[in-house]
């Protein structure tokens, strides 16, 4: 580094404040080994990584409380001291990979007397990684040009400590005195100043509070899509610190034993959010967590008594009319009117690549979400989670197909995030508790054939199959493979024009072989159209003139269709 950068770097160094830096000091791009010889750290001595090699510097920070995270940059460098570093929850080796995927540039510590050596494995964790640790004698030489602001920094960070800590208190107590999510939004949005929501992992509000006005800003801003869902479609699943256009918002996850279950947002215009505003955000998630805890141990009975008896409607153990019916009541459920089955199946996928972190099991969360929905369209319906799909017994009427579409567009929101996408199959309605098992089948074979139809993400109604589910019931998937090959011979090959003279059938079939109207469809020349005609009886037979063999060719392109048969 040259006396006149240096002097660049001082300069810079001393017109910072505390203030625009949040609780770091930025200054012009330097390599770490610049640094060493900069007088900013006292008596360095490298204990681990090549600072040769080091990612250049362009922020000073410091480390006065464990949890560091919310003030992490790429290209700082992290002072602090192994007081610190000793009260860390996580091992010193999974802190360093943090730094290290956050590009924080190296790592200057101070020996304490209270704790006067490095952690165990520090210095071969950081060797692994490569990543500079040094070792100083000071945190930051008293006269140095901006010493002062480094204090500051490192006095905000232990005044952010000590109000996390007073927020916590003061949540727990909201918590343990029989609060809910309502009561700690509300609270929150008090405190700090702004709009607060709690959501669903998949951003479906679960209740707001604060300013009437701020909440009118925030439903028009970004930070929600237009059914007013929060977008945790993204790689992240939309958490952390955003600046949106001059708007602020912090997003933290809610998680509860490892298991993400969903949002805590803070957002505001009236004034500029920080690091130190995402750090109390992440301490109020985690009491939120405390009510999710509470509110699963309350519910898992109850939800276990409500899917074991759906489970015995669903198999035709119900018992009584009347009884199936007062029972039900219990639950919340109307089950004394015309209802139809709704099957909800994730789609099968080869692996979850999911980048969010830990969920709750797949159908839970699916489970949770149709409840939700349905309950604002249909407050008597009945939804449950059981091992492998998600239930619903919801009420008929003309707008049925309408309303299960609505509600599977609703719950999909983007597709994004790693949110995984289902297949839904919906039955005929019955009057009768007796009837619901049958209705149960034809909701499984709808989404069953409708998937083989139509590919992942269908949504399909038992009355729209057709001729198809009278071939679903065959169990023999061999024998109508061999149906298929045998009638339509040829055909059957995964070629583009066998691919393409099966269309031109398809085609001739629907329109019973009306040449001028099947030549109008697929575009093609009424004599092209004759010529492929002929060339179709040469392969099949006669079947412009034989109805038994035109029934044949039918079924056989339905099997492909379902089966995907070829050679």
């Amino acid at each position: 580094m040259t006396a006149a950068s240096i002097g660049r770097f001082t300069a810079a160094c001393r017109s910072l404040t505390a203030t625009e830096a949040e609780l770091s000091l930025d200054f012009p791009l330097a390599g770490f080994a610049d640094i060493m010889t900069s007088g900013l750290l006292l008596s360095p001595e490298v204990v681990a990584g090549d600072i040769e090699a080091a990612r250049d510097v362009s922020t000073v920070a410091v480390m006065a409380v464990p949890d560091i995270g919310p003030w992490l940059r790429p290209g700082q460098l992290l002072i602090t001291s192994t007081s610190v570093l000793s009260r860390l929850v996580e091992p010193i080796d999974a802190f360093l990979a943090r730094l290290d995927s956050r590009a924080v540039a190296g790592l200057a510590v101070r020996l304490d007397v209270a704790a006067p050596t490095l952690p165990a494995g520090m210095i071969d964790a950081a060797t692994q990684l490569g990543f500079p640790v040094v070792v100083v004698d000071e945190l930051f030489p008293s006269g140095h040009s901006f010493a002062g602001d480094l204090e500051e920094l490192w006095d905000r960070q232990v005044d952010a400590l000590f109000t996390a800590d007073r927020l916590r208190k003061m949540l727990v107590d909201l918590v343990m005195a029989g609060g809910g999510h309502a009561e700690l939004a509300a609270w929150v949005a008090s405190e700090m100043s702004g709009a607060v929501l709690i959501t669903t992992p998949d951003g479906r509000q679960l209740c707001h509070a604060g300013d009437e006005s701020e909440l009118r800003r925030l439903a028009a801003s970004p930070v929600l899509d237009s059914a007013g869902r929060g977008r945790t479609d993204s790689i992240d699943g939309g958490l952390g610190l955003r600046s949106l256009d001059g708007e602020y918002v912090v997003v933290s996850a809610i998680s509860a034993n490892g298991i993400d279950h969903g949002r805590l947002v803070l957002y505001s215009t009236e004034r500029t959010l920080s690091s130190d505003d995402l750090y109390l955000v992440e301490q109020a998630a985690t009491v939120c967590a405390l009510v999710v805890a509470r509110e699963l141990v309350v519910s898992s009975v109850e939800e276990k008594h409500r899917a074991n008896f759906l489970r015995d409607l669903l198999r035709g153990r119900g018992g009584e009319q009347e009884h199936v019916v007062a029972h039900a009541q219990t639950f919340g459920w109307d089950l004394d009117r015309p209802v139809v089955v709704v099957v909800i199946e994730p789609d099968p996928v080869v692996e979850d690549t999911s980048p969010l972190p830990t969920r709750m099991p797949l159908v839970d969360r699916q489970a949770r979400a149709f409840a939700d929905a349905v309950a604002a369209h249909d407050p008597g319906a009945a939804v449950a989670g059981l091992a492998t799909e998600t239930v619903i017994l919801m009420g008929s009427g003309t707008r049925t197909m309408n309303l299960v579409r609505e509600l599977v567009d609703y719950v999909r929101g983007d597709g994004g995030g790693g949110r995984r996408s289902f297949g839904v199959g919906v039955s005929r309605a019955t009057t009768t508790v007796d009837g619901i098992s049958a209705m149960y089948n034809q909701a499984k074979t709808a989404l069953k054939v409708g998937r083989q139809l139509s590919g992942v993400r269908a949504v399909t109604h038992f009355d729209e199959l057709g001729v198809c589910r009278l071939l679903s019931l065959v169990e023999d998937d061999s024998e109508l493979e061999s149906f298929a090959r045998e009638t339509l011979r040829n055909l059957t090959e995964d070629t583009v024009e066998a691919k393409d003279m099966r269309r031109t059938l398809e085609v001739l079939l629907a329109t019973n072989i009306n040449i001028a109207e099947t030549a109008r469809q697929l575009h093609f020349h009424y004599n092209t159209l004759r010529y492929r005609v002929t060339k179709l009886e040469k392969m099949l037979g006669p079947f412009t003139e034989n109805p038994g063999l035109r029934l044949d060719l039918s079924l056989a392109l339905k099997i492909i269709a379902m089966r995907g048969v070829n050679s």
